[in-house]
């Protein structure tokens, strides 16, 4: 299968670089580039990619708008999020807006490719390294709210609320089935489910949503928990 890749970065040699990498594997062929987020949303209307490669400060519409807007309309492209190691903060805007996940520009290009077959195929993806440490912060400095909102998790079953806990405490399918007692088919078709339930596009937004349920809460308001890959 080949996957149809949107560049969206404001810096000429990185979408240079990473088109001439892709050119050398014939899965990934690129169908559009962007400098601006506006360029990317048009881009994902006009040539309907699998992934759009998004950097997040670009002049004009800036990489969360238009994640946001992209995730939001009829297009089913998935959003691969680009980033630094100094723009975490922004990340977590980039997570709620719908992005997939996120892979940092100083990862090896090999990885970056990697990263974008992850997303391509349905998954979750957040770069190693980082995970700990995003997850952390993100889910340490919600947005506020009086309670939490326990209306998106009224209708799934008490199993389907224990494993959505677990992913909130970044188990993967494989720990799942572990802590539970079940199979790890088991445990990634209840996944499955919540995904459908809760109109969740992966992982890192059943991440979310266990968080602003209240079904996962940071003690002393600061997230303990390790997310080892949220696509396992």
């Amino acid at each position: 299968m080949t996957i149809r890749v949107v560049l969206a970065d404001d810096q000429p040699l990185v979408r240079s670089g990473l088109r001439v990498l892709m050119s050398d594997h014939p899965d990934l062929v690129v169908v559009g580039e962007a400098a601006t987020g506006a360029e990317a949303v048009r881009l994902v209307l006009d040539t309907d990619p699998d992934v759009v490669v998004m950097d997040i400060r670009m002049p004009g519409m800036d990489g969360i708008e238009a994640t946001r807007l992209i995730t939001a309309g009829p297009a089913a492209a998935r959003v691969l999020v680009l980033t630094t190691f100094d723009e975490d903060e922004h990340v977590y805007g980039a997570l709620r807006a719908g992005a997939s996940g996120f892979a940092v520009k100083d990862m090896a290009l090999d990885d970056i490719l990697a990263a974008i077959r992850v997303v391509a195929a349905g998954d979750a993806l957040i770069a190693p390294g980082v995970t700990r440490r995003l997850i952390a912060d993100f889910v340490g400095r919600p947005e506020p709210v009086p309670e939490p909102d326990r209306r998106p998790v009224e209708g799934i079953t008490e199993r389907e609320r224990e494993v959505l806990t677990l992913v909130g405490r970044g188990r993967s399918n494989t720990e799942i089935a572990g802590e539970l007692f079940i199979t790890v088919a088991t445990a990634k078709a209840h996944v499955s489910r919540l995904l459908g339930k809760l109109g969740a596009r992966d992982r890192v937004q059943l991440v979310i949503t266990a968080y602003d349920t209240g079904l996962v809460t940071p003690p002393g308001g600061q997230n303990t928990a390790t997310v080892k890959g949220l696509s396992t």
